[in-house]
């Protein structure tokens, strides 16, 4: 039996009439940004004949491309009624579909991921969930029940007039085990549990709730050194820099996308934007860029670190390797 078969028939839960019902394998690369997530993942998906799930919370939205670190020169197609990004022949799923004015909730996140993990494994593939943004991935490993509150403008609006201190304080006020739960240095995060807190009259802290599994992960991440970390992510940015990102926001203001829409918010476009506005120069603004981005990385860092279920490994040799013992049944297992 080959490896991409046995990617969808490991024992799970009994299904009807007490048939054993597998529970999907789904392989998880995660870890900080620029550490190699996307090309680990497109060379893992090639060996193992997977299909990719975007777990990146800045890569789901149209039109924002480099500086969000999409694989660059793929395009957004269609197969039937499957819509995806197209690189290097690997579909990559719940990426450049989302319009840069518009939101999507975790939860929202999680019901089209576990959607597209039972669509790949329905065509014998193996299901790679690739991405740095920690409660995604949380979410569907963990299968938390969230609550389903859409977006409040007008509550949206009136909090744009408070700084984030504010927001926070707003928040530990009706939450306090938001101060260990919630990334208190991210706005988006803490509006977005404050808002939830608000509209169910519960702390948001207590209503992500984990549930019986649905699917079966295996997680890796490579682990690099603070300082080779550090040094990644300031090649990247000049890499994007050199590639048109500048001309990219450009290209975007032009579309029409505001300033405050919901994409523009992303670690650079809203430094360099500030730049492109006459607010500072442009060494100031990709210095910022670069230590908004570490500090990103060093939070990512500590919410991946949390969870003893991940592997982690030198590089992407160690990677396959590993996977290889997992698709087999070899894999090592984790111990806390």
């Amino acid at each position: 039996m080959s490896a991409r078969v046995r990617a969808s028939v490991r024992p799970g839960s009994r299904g009807p009439g007490g048939a054993k019902r597998a529970l999907p394998r789904v392989l998880c690369i995660v870890g900080p940004t620029s550490s190699g997530k996307t090309l680990l993942g497109i060379r893992l998906a090639k060996e193992f004949g997977g299909e990719i799930i975007n777990a990146d919370a800045r890569q789901v939205f149209q039109a924002f491309d480099i500086g969000t670190g999409k694989p660059m020169g793929g395009k957004r197609t269609a197969k039937g009624s499957r819509k995806m990004y197209l690189f290097e022949g690997i579909p990559h799923y719940l990426m450049d579909f989302l319009e840069p004015t518009e939101t999507m909730t975790v939860a929202e996140w999680q019901e089209k991921a576990l959607a597209a993990v039972k669509g790949i494994t329905a065509r014998k593939k193996l299901p790679i969930v690739v991405g740095g943004t920690g409660l995604y991935i949380q979410a569907l490993v963990d299968n938390y029940t969230i609550p389903q509150v859409p977006p409040q403008p007008e509550f949206r609006k009136a909090m744009e007039t408070k700084s984030l201190q504010d927001i926070v304080k707003l928040l530990l006020r009706v939450d306090p085990d938001a101060k260990d739960k919630v990334d208190l240095k991210n706005p988006r995060r803490v509006l977005r549990a404050l808002e939830v807190a608000t509209f169910t009259g519960k702390p948001f802290t207590q209503q992500k709730i984990a549930a019986k599994p649905v699917i079966d992960p295996f997680m890796i991440a490579i682990k690099r050194e603070r300082d080779e970390l550090r040094e990644r992510i300031n090649l990247a940015v000049d890499a994007y820099i050199e590639a048109g990102w500048l001309d990219e926001i450009r290209t975007v203001r032009k579309m029409g996308i505001p300033w405050d829409a919901p994409a523009m918010t992303s670690i650079g476009y809203r430094e360099l934007g500030a730049y492109l506005r006459g607010e500072c120069k442009i060494d100031e603004a990709i210095r910022k860029t670069k230590e908004a981005t570490w500090q990103y990385a060093k939070r990512q860092l500590t919410w991946f670190k949390r969870d003893q279920r991940i592997q982690w490994v030198k590089d992407e040799d160690e990677a396959e390797e590993l996977v290889k013992a997992w698709m087999s049944g070899k894999g090592r297992k984790k111990t806390s």
